[in-house]
């Protein structure tokens, strides 16, 4: 566990990472990002391994906008086995990128080198967000597995009222079902459909609560509890902001 973001490139990583209670294979290489205080645990055959890694200490960027902006990379918050994997052209800005850090540090100090570090640092992990959106589309197939697999797991969850006991399904809960991180599953479906993880969800609530409401007999508050409500005024508030009808408005149009 280090106090420190972590962004490394591994090119020949023999070996498995451990990553929370979950090991992966890393035979292949990729781009980690690891936010301070996450748990990782290096292989122990790391003489095996080559290539670039670069600890970030978030006071280096106090006073900078950056300090705030890195917090809304999703990707430090991935899990191990959602690495980025780089084409060679992305690869070789990438590295260079490094290189260019690591010139900066082993040359003298002076007034401008932690804006010349902050800079390279703000240049990769755009680069990195602009990489992971391509490889959200290039595994569009694995991608829209997934997004099948989520619509199932929604429909299981409602149609078995597991909503009565567990209340509104969560994105950990999804993410758990998909073995995937809350925040690659966001990403990727932004990427796909142009809307996040909560936004499945409660496009799924409107669904079900649309049908309950056309085709049976029970009242506002009923469905509401039966969707995982604790409080109806609160479904009836995101019944009203998805369709701009109320729960009771829109039950009369089938009238």
């Amino acid at each position: 566990m280090l106090d420190f973001y972590k962004i490394s490139y591994k090119t020949n990583l023999c070996g498995k990472a451990k990553y929370g209670q979950n090991y992966y294979d890393f035979g292949e290489g990729g781009l980690v990002f690891t936010a301070p205080n996450q748990l990782f645990e290096t292989p122990p055959d790391n003489d095996a391994s080559s290539g670039y890694m670069l600890l970030i200490h978030p006071d280096f960027l106090l006073s900078y906008p950056l300090a705030k902006k890195i917090k809304q990379y999703g990707f430090f918050s991935y899990s191990a086995n959602e690495a980025l994997h780089l084409s060679d052209k992305e690869k070789a800005t990438i590295i260079s990128i490094f290189n260019i850090v690591e010139e900066e540090l082993n040359s003298r100090i002076d007034d401008f080198s932690q804006e010349v570090l902050i800079s390279q640092i703000e240049l990769l992990l755009n680069y990195a967000n602009r990489f992971y959106k391509r490889q959200f589309i290039t595994r569009k197939a694995v991608s829209n597995n997934l997004l099948q697999k989520l619509e199932e797991i929604l429909d299981d969850y409602f149609n078995n009222n597991k909503s009565l006991s567990q209340g509104i399904p969560t994105v950990q809960y999804l993410s758990e079902h998909l073995n995937i991180s809350p925040s690659y599953l966001s990403d990727m479906l932004r990427s796909l459909t142009g809307r996040n993880a909560q936004h499945h969800i409660h496009d799924k609530l409107i669904e079900k609560a649309k049908e309950k409401l056309s085709s049976t007999g029970l009242s506002v508050s009923e469905i509401a509890y039966e969707l995982g409500f604790e409080h109806p005024q609160s479904f009836s508030k995101l019944f009203k902001t998805k369709t701009n009808f109320s729960p009771l408005e829109f039950r009369q149009s089938f009238n």
